[in-house]
């Protein structure tokens, strides 16, 4: 659980400073369950420069409340919370500040959203909470008052969540906070667990991820790993300590999101998607008489090519079954080496392309119709999909036939231009298996908004 905080001041001479208003946000890590916003009496003049910041003033704070009044719904709404804010070290050390005014200790963990974009949002040209959001699309009400600057970071830090791939947050979260070390009854996790469309991580106490899911019911699957009686489903029973979830909106954000997590993470008890390296690839080239060769080769991400392959053999019989699907020639895809007919031609199985008997615009157009199959029909290009709110969509994008990754936008911003663009993608590895996977997901959902880029 964090607490997403925002605190404007008076201004003036360090650790004399007095709060002015304060806001905060309980935040689960999906969805804002509990607020608190309150204008504060600070019992001292503030700067000048604040008031033409803020635009609070002496007048508007005479009948606030003052710290003391307010300090106990402060302490209740923070209570087991991480505490989070643009600029950490400044919030938490005004709060420690008034707090020991009143001979009370507040000792929090803390998240600083400025560290967490550097890392994760790295080369942006400036990281000030007002700067940040607007270049991520960020919609931002109120600017300098506590309410909306802390809004604008709750959305800030969820865009964080998203792209937080190595999952350090979560991590983080779960061994600052001793309740979900504890072993919590399995109805308790599935009791807290809600049935949305999303990724989920299963924890044992040391906060380690055991096992990550998808579903277009997230609570319904849990459900079913907690009553099973396969051996799959009796090891996460008996590690399981804590569970996370991530909301996707979507099912095809899901299936690339579980695929690229389980191969980044390696959970113990996922086997069917854990493998990770993609050696080898099916490239396209035209020869000196025209005609469209094929061949596996080494994967090289700076070359397009039309799917990859975790080795040569595998890569190999891939091609071997399209030969056949689409009746093309074994010498020109690499499969028969000869300088006369291939075997296929002998057989009557190939047309002679390899004697030059078919022509090479007959033959290209079985060999299109596969590249077309098997590669991205649009080479630049953005999916537009289901967001994970009303007011927000996803956004998937591909370049020059590659797959980028992914981010979500509000509804109000436009995606006008590749480089607005780029800057709300979470990168993602662009392998067999997510071509696969997106590929299927457009051809089954052919009402899908596409932007051509």
């Amino acid at each position: 659980m964090y607490a997403i905080v925002d605190i404007e001041t008076t201004g003036g001479k360090y650790n004399e400073e007095g709060i002015t208003e304060i806001a905060i946000y309980k935040y689960d890590g999906h969805e804002v369950v509990d607020q608190f916003i309150s204008l504060v009496n600070p019992e001292r003049d503030i700067q000048p420069f604040v008031v033409n910041l803020t635009g609070i003033n002496s007048h508007m704070l005479r009948n606030a409340p003052k710290f003391y009044e307010v300090a106990k719904r402060i302490v209740e709404i923070t209570q087991d919370c991480i505490l989070v804010a643009h600029n950490a070290q400044f919030d938490n050390r005004i709060l420690r500040t008034e707090f020991k005014r009143l001979g009370f200790e507040f000792e929090k963990e803390t998240l600083c959203t400025v560290e967490l974009s550097k890392a994760l949002i790295p080369d942006l040209p400036s990281y000030s909470l007002g700067k940040l959001v607007r270049s991520l699309g960020i919609p931002v009400t109120d600017r300098h008052r506590a309410s909306g600057d802390a809004l604008a970071t709750v959305k800030l830090f969820k865009l964080l969540l998203s792209k937080d791939t190595e999952k350090s947050i979560v991590q983080q979260s779960i061994r600052k906070m001793p309740k979900l070390q504890l072993e919590p009854k399995l109805i308790d996790i599935i009791a807290e667990t809600p049935s949305i469309t999303g990724v989920y991580y299963i924890h044992n106490a040391e906060g380690t991820i055991i096992y990550i899911g998808k579903s277009k019911n997230i609570k319904r699957r849990v459900n079913q790993h907690f009553t099973g009686t396969d051996r799959k489903s009796k090891k996460i029973q008996l590690q399981v300590a804590a569970l996370t979830y991530e909301s996707t909106g979507n099912e095809l954000l899901a299936l690339l999101k579980e695929s690229e997590e389980i191969k980044k993470n390696k959970p113990l008890l996922n086997r069917a998607l854990r493998r990770s390296v993609f050696t080898h690839a099916l490239y396209s080239f035209t020869d000196h008489k025209n005609y469209v060769n094929l061949t596996i080769d080494k994967a090289d991400g700076r070359k397009p090519n039309i799917t990859t392959f975790s080795n040569r053999q595998s890569g190999r019989q891939f091609l071997e079954k399209i030969v056949e699907d689409y009746q093309l020639c074994q010498k020109l895809s690499g499969l028969y080496k000869t300088k006369t007919s291939c075997f296929h031609y002998d057989v009557k199985k190939c047309y002679g392309a390899c004697v030059e008997e078919e022509s090479p615009e007959s033959y290209n157009q079985r060999v299109m119709q596969l590249i077309d199959k098997y590669s991205y029909k649009n080479q630049n290009m953005v999916i537009i999909d289901k967001g994970r709110e009303v007011d927000e969509r996803s956004a998937i994008l591909i370049q020059n036939g590659i797959f980028k990754g992914f981010g979500f936008f509000n509804l109000n911003y436009q995606l006008n231009n590749i480089e607005i663009l780029k800057s709300i993608i979470t990168p993602m590895e662009n392998n067999r298996d997510v071509q696969h996977i997106i590929q299927s997901y457009l051809r089954k959902n052919k009402r899908l908004k596409i932007i051509q880029l």
